[in-house]
């Protein structure tokens, strides 16, 4: 509500909603909301629900500083087809979670479920998954990267399965 109250915009709205099927449950629906700034309270708070806030900037650099400057860094996404502008973000951007053409990944048992800054996985030692000792000393980022065939330098095939060699 403190968003709509503040100027911006909800595209979609999941507020009061209720399946027909499960109509005795308890339902957080998806919200969207554009035309925020960094003042507003849906952007200076840490929210934990199915909530994207959308605001815009100019260049990658607006985009890396204005990411930065937020005291939370659980997670973000950047969608390219720009190899150099997805290792710049990458390299660049203070968030424990980093997607790069896919959302922010979902915390998956062979990830550490990683955050910085003021977020509540990034309180050093409260991680959820990984190995807490050697994260508590450690500043982790999880980038999880999807490059469709024709972003790619070559268009042939390859089924092998990859290995740590």
């Amino acid at each position: 509500q403190s968003a709509e109250d503040e100027g911006a915009t909800i595209l979609l709205d999941g507020r009061g909603y209720t399946p027909a099927k499960y109509p005795n449950g308890n339902w957080v629906a998806p919200t969207i909301i554009s035309n925020v700034t960094p003042k507003m309270k849906c952007y200076t708070e840490e929210i934990f629900g199915p909530v994207l806030v959308c605001l815009n900037v100019e260049t990658l650099d607006d985009a890396i500083e204005l990411i930065n400057k937020n005291e939370y860094g659980n997670g973000t996404a950047i969608f390219t087809r720009s190899g150099p502008t997805a290792e710049t973000f990458r390299r660049h951007i203070e968030a424990g979670q980093v997607g790069i053409n896919v959302p922010i990944p979902v915390p998956l048992p062979m990830f550490s479920f990683t955050g910085n800054k003021k977020s509540i996985a990034g309180g050093g030692a409260s991680t959820f998954y990984g190995r807490p000792g050697v994260n508590f000393y450690t500043q982790q980022k999880t980038v999880t990267a999807l490059w469709q065939s024709a972003d790619a330098v070559s268009q042939k095939a390859d089924v092998s399965m990859p290995t740590q060699s």
